[in-house]
């Protein structure tokens, strides 16, 4: 795909791509950190990311996603703004994790995989986020934050609602 083919994606994310492309021997060898950076900037993998990723690796939207169904930090529906993954793997549920996770829970009122009404914040339970020598642990988008206990969530949470009040301000500034 050439840069001056119509893209759904940002002039710096189609330029990324197009370097990761040419980077392989075997385009496809880009396919996963392609999925990866597209998610990162639509928030998901629509229907429309899967398409141009697939033209531009040069296979079929079904290869792409038979690979993207086998990541589990891959996700076809959108997420909220700040997605909280909780670790309950073995090191972080021997030292809390799953009283973190149920305390995310009833402070956001969501479960596993849901999203808050106002799309702020999402929330997961993980396999492992390789933290353990500081479990529990969490990752915040790509925020770790560790040694944690139940009482941390609603300080946590607090910090990340005032992030998203001053993104919004410096964007109407």
């Amino acid at each position: 795909m050439s840069s001056e083919t119509m893209t759904i994606f940002s002039p710096q994310l189609a330029a990324r791509f197009d370097a990761l492309v040419a980077k392989y021997p075997v385009g496809r060898s880009a396919l996963v950190p392609m999925l990866l950076y597209a998610q990162d900037e639509v928030g998901y993998l629509s229907d429309a990311v899967i398409s141009e990723v697939a033209v531009r690796i040069g296979i079929t939207e079904l290869e792409v996603r038979n690979v993207a169904t086998y990541y589990s930090m891959l996700r076809f529906k959108p997420a909220g703004k700040f997605n909280v993954q909780v670790c309950t793997n073995i090191s972080c549920m021997l030292r809390g994790g799953y009283d973190i996770f149920d305390r995310f829970q009833d402070e956001l009122g969501i479960g596993h995989k849901g999203v808050t009404p106002d799309a702020l914040f999402s929330l997961e339970e993980v396999e492992c986020i390789g933290a353990c020598c500081w479990a529990p642990a969490i990752q915040v988008n790509y925020d770790f934050h560790d040694d944690l206990t139940p009482d941390h969530v609603p300080a946590l949470l607090d910090q990340y609602r005032a992030k998203a009040t001053s993104e919004g301000k410096a964007t109407h500034a």
